[in-house]
């Protein structure tokens, strides 16, 4: 292909919110770069191969790459490959994220544990985007019009405690900070950065706590009175490469429900 054709990286995109978001994207025109550590491991081939499909529905390209996000060294030859393979990078979605393999009280919390949350959710995150940025400095003045944009998946735990995993709300709440450095740090340079901000969302992550969550909910827990969906961020993402929220660098998206209104 040329490269006229915009390129999306979509982190995680093997299930959940970054399967739903490079639809969506690949519907929205965007060819898409697909990361994901499992993406070609031994069994993905049908959740792959219905990536593929859904993808090619709509005219673009679809390259999928292994990359597990917390080895930083290996961050630079998956870029590399990106760029060779379709020419250009134009937005950059930061979904990849786990949970705690085991939930623990804030004072049983391991420090395995937290490194490995940690890496994943926000040191990965924040030295792959580094690198994107610098791609896309090198992109300007090469590719006309070009608008890059860079959105990081975060979510409700940024600012609110649950303290059976705390390594998981810390790392969130710092990669929202990392939006917003990042926010500032581009915005005199043509790149605008969005923080989305997703609730409670139906997907393989929360399938361990649904009765628990089916339960808060029932009891009021959520406004709107349902689960998320991953298709519900997808579509916000969506409609942030539309360019209508350009002015706008450094907002944030939540899509809760609600659950950031505080009532009595």
């Amino acid at each position: 292909m040329g490269n006229n054709q915009k390129v999306a990286i979509v982190s995680g995109v093997s299930r959940g919110i970054g399967k739903a978001t490079a639809i969506r994207l690949a519907e929205a025109g965007y060819a898409i770069a697909g990361i994901s550590r499992t993406i070609h491991s031994p069994g993905s081939e049908k959740n792959r191969a219905e990536l593929e499909t859904s993808i090619s529905e709509y005219g673009v390209d679809f390259k999928s790459y292994t990359l597990d996000i917390a080895d930083i060294e290996s961050h630079q030859n998956v870029i590399d490959n990106i760029m060779k393979d379709l020419g250009r990078i134009d937005l950059l979605v930061n979904n990849a994220g786990v949970a705690p393999v085991k939930r623990m009280d804030l004072l049983e919390t391991t420090p395995e544990s937290y490194d490995r949350v940690m890496g994943i959710n926000l040191r990965g995150p924040l030295f792959f985007t580094q690198r994107v940025v610098n791609t896309m400095i090198g992109l300007q003045g090469k590719i006309d019009p070009y608008f890059p944009r860079i959105v990081f998946i975060t979510s409700v735990s940024a600012v609110m405690s649950s303290v059976n995993r705390g390594e998981y709300c810390i790392s969130k709440a710092g990669l929202s900070m990392a939006s917003q450095l990042f926010a500032d740090r581009l915005s005199k340079m043509g790149i605008v950065v969005f923080e989305v901000r997703p609730g409670i969302i139906r997907t393989d992550m929360t399938a361990p706590v649904k009765e628990k969550y089916d339960s808060m909910i029932a009891d009021g827990l959520i406004p709107q009175d349902r689960w998320g969906h991953p298709d519900d961020i997808a579509k916000t993402v969506a409609a942030i490469v539309t360019g209508n929220f350009d002015y706008s660098t450094g907002m944030i998206f939540e899509v809760s429900g609600g659950m950031n209104i505080r009532s009595l």
